[in-house]
C-alpha cells in the first residue's frame, strides 16, 4: 500500500466494488461530472462495472483509497493514459460522499505524485477537471500543479457544455511533502 499522511492507496478488493458502485457510479450527477462516458444503469455484480479491475491494461492503474486510521474505504484514485515513452500520465480520483470536504483530496494527489514520479519514473503528471470542481483544483494546486489552460465547453455534463481546466506538474517542480 502507498501511504500519505491521511490515506492509503491499495489494490481494489472485490468487496469494494458494490460500495463504489452504489455511492459513486449510481449517483448519476457525480458520474456525469467525472466520467467521459454517458451514464447507463449497470446491475449489481456486473463484470461491466467501472470499478472491476483487469490486470491487462498497463496504461491504467486503479487504486482504492482507504483512511489510514481504521482502514475505511473512502474512494478511488487512478493514474491513466500512462505513456511510458513520453513519461506522462493523468491523475484522477473520486471520494464517497461521507469523505468529501475533509482534506483527503490533497493527500491523495500527493500520494499519486509520489507513485508517478518516484515509483514509475514519470516526467509529467496532468489533471483534467471541470472548471467548477474547486475541491480538485485546490488539491492539485496545493501539490504544486500549475493551471496550463482551459478547454472551453469541452465536457458535456447533464445537458450543458462545461469548461475543463488542465493542470500540469513536472518532476523537477514536485516537492514531496510540500502541500500548503
Amino acid at each position: 500500500m502507498l501511504r500519505g499522511s491521511k490515506v492509503g492507496l491499495r489494490a481494489r478488493h472485490e468487496d469494494d466494488i458494490p460500495i463504489l458502485q452504489t455511492e459513486l457510479y449510481d449517483d448519476v450527477a457525480n458520474t456525469a461530472r467525472s466520467d467521459g462516458r454517458p451514464w447507463r444503469p449497470i446491475p449489481p455484480g456486473s463484470k461491466d462495472s467501472r470499478f472491476v479491475v483487469t490486470d491487462t491494461d498497463e496504461r491504467h492503474v486503479p487504486f482504492s483509497v482507504v483512511e489510514l486510521e481504521g482502514g475505511t474505504l473512502i474512494g478511488i484514485a487512478s493514474m491513466w493514459g500512462i505513456d511510458t515513452h513520453h513519461r506522462f500520465a493523468h491523475l484522477g480520483m473520486g471520494l464517497r460522499p461521507s469523505a468529501r470536504g475533509k482534506g483527503y483530496g490533497t493527500d491523495i494527489v500527493a500520494v499519486l505524485c509520489h507513485y508517478g514520479f518516484v515509483v514509475r519514473g514519470l516526467h509529467r503528471l496532468q489533471i483534467d477537471t471541470l472548471s467548477d470542481n474547486t475541491a480538485m483544483l485546490r488539491s492539485a494546486e496545493r501539490n504544486g500543479f500549475v493551471r496550463e489552460g482551459v478547454l472551453r465547453s469541452a465536457a458535456w455534463v447533464l445537458g450543458e457544455f462545461v469548461d475543463e481546466v488542465l493542470l500540469g506538474l513536472l518532476a523537477e517542480e514536485w516537492r514531496p511533502g510540500s502541500t500548503a
